[in-house]
Order: C-alpha cells, then structure tokens, then sequence
C-alpha cells in the first residue's frame, strides 16, 4: 500500500493524528521550559537528540501538561527534558541510559537494567513507539550474550511493564512477540533466586538499594521487593496469556500469582509492626520497617483489609517516613539509620532516592484509586508529597537530578560526581499522567480518569496530546469553564471530540468512538 504523504508523516512522528485546532494546549510552554533548561546546561555529552533539537523532539513526542502549580509543572517538563538526553541509537535498536557518562558495571552502550521498569513506565507516553519497542527488544533479544547477564543484575519487573505499556499502545502483535521470551525470563528468575518455599531472595545491590538496613551485599534475604516484582510479573504474564489465548500458560502463571500472593502476606508481613519486611536468610523479620515495604501495592499485590492498610499510617509520621525533603527509605526512628556513610556510597539506610520515592507514590495512588481501605491516605498527602519530590529536583537553585538526598536539606549526596547528572534511576511523568490527573490505562476500549488533585486545590489544568489506544486524548479541568472555554467542570476528549464530562474532580469513565 502507498502511503500518502500526510500518512507518512504520521507514521515518522511528525504530524499529530488529530488536527491542531483540536489541541487544548500548544507546545509554548514546553518550548520555553526547555530553552530555559539549555541555557543552564553545559551539554558535556550527546546522544540521539541533542540540546538544539529538543525543543522539536519533545514537542513532537510528549503529552503537554499544565498547572497552576510552577514546580510540578517545571519538573514535569524538566524530566523529559532529562530522559531524552538518555536516548542513544546502536546497532543493536534504540536504547536508554541510566546513568549520562559511562559506568564500569553498565552493558553493552552504557546500558544498565536496574531502572527498566520505570524507563519502560515513563517511556510508554512518547508518541512515537519505536523508541520503547526497540528498547525492550534488545533487552530480550539482543544477540549480544552478556545483554541476558547485565538483564538480571537488577530485579526486574519488565513483565509487568511490558504489559504496562500495552495497555497504553494497544499493541497485541507485540505481546504475542515477546511473550515468549518474557516467559523464559521468569523461568530463568525461578532457577537463580527462588527458594523450595516458592519466595524469591535477592541480595540489597541486585534490588539496586545497596548499603540498605535489612540487607548486604553477600546476604540471601527474602525481600518484598523482587517478590513484589515476581507476583505483578506472574500477574502479567497470565494476563498477556490469555490476550494471545494460551491457556496452559495463563493457568500456569495464574497459579504462581495466587501462591505468591498467598505467601508475601503470610511471611513478609509484621502484624507487631503492621508492615511489609525483608526476612533474613537465618529467619526472622527485620526490625526496621523500610520503604520497600511499600512496593507491594506498586502490584496491587496486598489483599484490601484494614490491617494492610494500616501500614500506611508511617507514610506519614515523622518517625516513620515523612522527613522535610521527601519519603526516606528507611523509618527515620530506627537506630540503624543513616548509619552506613561510609560504606559504599550508595546508601539505602535512610536517605531519600527518587527510584523509592517512585515505587511509593505509585502504590500509593493504586491504593487510593483500588482500594476501599485507605487508613486515612487521601488525595491530598498524595498532591503534597509528589510537590515535594518536584521541589527536590533543585541544587544550588537551578533544576538538577540526581542520586540520593539528605531527608533534612535537600543536598545531593552524590551532587558534586558527573555520573549523578540527569540519573534516569526513577519516573515523575508517569506519576503526573496516572496519579495527579488519573488516566488509568485499560485493555479495553474505555478512557478511565481517576485525579487525584485535592478537591479545592486547584482551578484548573490541562493534559493534551497523549497518545492512547491510537488515539489522541485531551483531559483538563476548568471550574469556571473560562481557562479553556471548553466548559465548566472535568472533561475527557479523543482526537478532539468530547467523550466524557463531570461536573467535579471524581471517577470518570468514557467510551472511545468506535
């Protein structure tokens, strides 16, 4: 079939499927934030796009998003801005960085699997699904054999985010592709690192949270984390089984699911300390509780009882998690925390990382929007706290990424190395586009909104130019229908066409046009 040329130009990105009049934003905003970010920037290194283009990729290739909060909405463009600078082209497909300059552990082109969920989480929005498709490919089948060892350096929930990423893209051709080789990699987890019980250890610096209280670098625990991993991995597995209608393997990884499920509740969890924790390879809970105790929920993986909820409540307490900079990793009341300084230098002990910070809001949003039990959670401590990890990426008051925090002031613990520049090591985007706004990715042909913007917070917003199941979908909010002249209230729009309103910031549903 020939392709006409505006045809063509969609297929190559460069052309929006829905006509510019539709759009609720315009790409100024995006323009200027980046312009902004250049002349900061030093640009001591160029991948695939460099400072002078980004402008035109990201405008291209990103949802537009607006707010009347200034560092939400900074960071929110800041982030892309960042992500994009990790995107390289090899011969082996597209690929992305974790770390800007290269690293001794890193596989082939600087790659490192550690992050790969939230790479694949963040990435699934760009326009152009290329980018992912290849990315995730070469993890699977890249020819190259120490790509398979570097894969499983780091727990990894890429099943998941395989699936994840469906959900957005609609693309069944590439489930049924890489089906396979995801169920080999789950095989392959089974044979490393699961023990006669069903649960699955792992050392703290293969769950990338090295120098952690419960853990070491030579200790076997049993931690909720690749656990956690392992139970949303099997989930997705079954789940993408039954899409491509194989049904011995949906039952199979069914099966898995429900056991680990059954088991993460039944032995991780301290109903004396009302939370989720890493058990010694010697038996026993560890005594602090610890953020990745969070994780669970990231999966959906918790049963909704109010005892599970209850953990939920050190979320907020200053001597659980809640310090002035963001979430610590480890209860803050703890005698072991940030005791570890001196170790490797990578210290999980207590200190803030945007990987954990990620994982927690993520849970925490599906426990607002899934679950029935909160244990007082509301929209609000979610709003604050993804403010807070915005306000974070600063130092020396200029826009800054990097590695770990100090919970009391802020400071980049790693900010004076170039490896910590831009540390593609978590997501922000993704927590802006399913948490803050809501847009809940389904496989069926329904736009689900959820925000989990506080009621009263804000008069207004705007998330335009998300590409979803083929289409381009608009969501904003107006109180007094005067900032978008859309209308009064929530409203969602395909390819500019209204399919769905409401009247206040609550559960909205909407059918895609047929």
């Amino acid at each position: 079939m020939q392709l006409k040329p505006t045809h063509l130009l969609l297929c190559l990105g460069l052309l929006s499927a829905a006509p510019a009049a539709a759009q609720v934003l315009t790409p100024e905003h995006l323009r200027a934030s980046v312009a902004r970010f250049n002349a900061l920037d030093k640009e001591d290194v160029i991948n695939l796009v460099p400072n002078a283009q980004a402008a035109d990729w990201l405008a291209r290739e990103v949802p537009l998003f607006e707010c009347p909060d200034s560092a939400i909405q900074e960071t929110y463009y800041y982030r892309w801005w960042t992500f994009r600078k990790h995107l390289k082209q090899t011969p082996d497909g597209y690929v992305f960085t974790e770390f800007i300059t290269p690293m001794k552990h890193a596989g082939p082109y600087n790659t490192i699997s550690s992050a790969l969920g939230h790479h694949l989480n963040e990435g699934r929005w760009l326009h152009d699904p290329q980018y992912i498709d290849q990315y995730t490919k070469f993890w699977l089948f890249a020819k190259q054999p120490q790509v398979n060892a570097k894969l499983h350096s780091f727990s990894s929930w890429l099943p998941d985010a395989v699936y994840e990423l469906y959900k957005v893209n609609n693309n069944q051709a590439f489930v049924q592709e890489t089906l396979p080789a995801l169920n080999a990699d789950y095989r392959q987890w089974e044979k490393e690192r699961m023990l006669p019980s069903g649960l699955f250890w792992q050392y703290d610096v293969k769950d990338a949270m090295e120098e952690s209280i419960s853990g070491g670098r030579k200790e076997k625990n049993v931690r909720p984390t690749i656990n956690s991993y392992m139970y949303g991995n099997a989930k997705a597995l079954a789940t993408m089984a039954k899409l491509t209608k194989n049904d011995t393997l949906e039952r199979k990884y069914a099966a898995k699911a429900k056991q680990l499920r059954a088991d993460v509740q039944k032995t991780l969890w301290d109903p004396k300390a009302s939370f989720f924790k890493v058990q010694y390879e010697k038996g026993g809970l560890c005594e602090a509780r610890e953020e990745l105790g969070y994780i669970p929920w990231y999966f959906n993986l918790p049963a909704d009882k109010p005892q599970y909820a209850k953990q939920w409540a050190q979320l907020t307490d200053e001597g659980g998690f809640r310090a002035p900079w963001g979430l610590t990793t480890a209860e803050r009341r703890a005698p072991g925390f940030r005791t570890h300084g001196s170790g490797h230098g990578c210290e999980w002990d207590g200190a803030v990382w945007p990987y954990a910070t990620t994982q927690t809001l993520k849970g925490l949003a599906n426990l607002l929007t899934d679950y029935k039990h909160h244990d007082g959670m509301t929209a609000q401590i979610y709003y604050d706290e993804l403010r807070k990890y915005a306000l974070s990426h600063r130092k020396n008051g200029v826009p800054y990424l990097g590695e770990y925090q100090d919970e009391k002031t802020g400071e980049w613990l790693k900010g004076d190395n170039p490896r910590s520049s831009y540390y593609n090591h978590s997501g922000f985007a993704d927590l802006v586009i399913t948490g803050l706004v809501g847009l809940k990715p389904r496989t069926d042909n329904v736009v689900e909104v959820f925000p989990l913007v506080p009621a009263g917070q804000w008069d207004w917003f705007a998330l335009d130019q998300v590409r979803y199941h083929g289409r381009m979908i608009a969501v904003i909010w107006d109180k007094t229908g005067q900032k978008y002249g859309r209308g009064q209230g929530l409203r969602i729009f395909a390819d500019g066409k209204e399919i769905g309103r409401a009247s206040e910031l609550k559960k909205l549903t909407a059918k895609l046009p047929g």
